[in-house]
C-alpha cells in the first residue's frame, strides 16, 4: 500500500475560494445553523464556545475569518475581534447581529475594521455574504472593512 502524505495547513488560504472559519459564541442553536450552511458551501467550520478555546483552536489551525456575535460570555464580540486578531493579525471578521441599540457596535466596526451583518438572514444570504468578504479579502488593501449587501430576500431557509 502506498504512503499517504498529510499536509499541515499552517498559514491562511485566503486567496482560495473556500476558507476556514471560526464561528465564537455559546448560541449552539444558531451556531449550528451557521455552521451547516457554511459547510454545505464548501467552507471548513471551526466552533468555540468561548474566546480560551478560540485561541487555543486558531493556535493549532488559523482561521481566515472569524464569525460572532455582539455579545459572547466573557466579553463584548469587537473586544473578542479586537483580542484574536492580536493572535492572527489582519483575520477578516462578521459579526452577526439582530436588532443594534445604540451606535457603539457600528462605531467599533468602523475602527476595528470588521463587518456587521444583520439577521435575520437566509442560508443563500450568509454563504453571500462570506463569499463576498473573502473576494474583498482578494482585491482590496483593507479588507477587513465592508458593508454588507444584505437587501432583496433571496428564497432559502431564514437563519437567525
Amino acid at each position: 500500500m502506498p504512503k499517504q502524505s498529510v499536509k499541515v495547513i499552517t498559514g491562511t488560504n485566503r486567496y482560495k475560494k473556500n476558507a476556514r472559519i471560526l464561528l465564537l459564541g455559546s448560541e449552539r442553536i444558531g451556531q449550528t445553523a451557521i455552521r451547516e450552511v457554511l459547510e454545505r458551501a464548501g467552507h471548513v467550520v471551526l466552533a468555540a464556545e468561548d474566546l480560551g478555546t478560540a485561541v487555543i483552536m486558531l493556535s493549532e489551525c488559523p482561521a481566515d475569518l472569524l464569525i460572532t456575535h455582539p455579545y459572547i460570555a466573557e466579553l463584548p464580540g469587537h473586544e473578542a475581534i479586537k483580542y484574536l486578531r492580536t493572535k492572527i493579525p489582519g483575520m477578516l471578521a462578521l459579526m452577526v447581529a439582530g436588532v443594534m441599540e445604540d451606535d457603539r457596535v457600528q462605531n467599533e466596526a468602523d475602527l476595528e475594521r470588521f463587518t456587521i451583518f444583520p439577521a435575520p438572514f437566509t442560508a443563500a444570504q450568509l454563504v453571500e455574504e462570506v463569499r463576498s468578504v473573502l473576494k474583498l479579502a482578494r482585491t482590496s488593501p483593507n479588507p477587513s472593512l465592508k458593508e454588507s449587501k444584505i437587501g432583496a430576500e433571496k428564497p432559502g431557509d431564514t437563519v437567525s
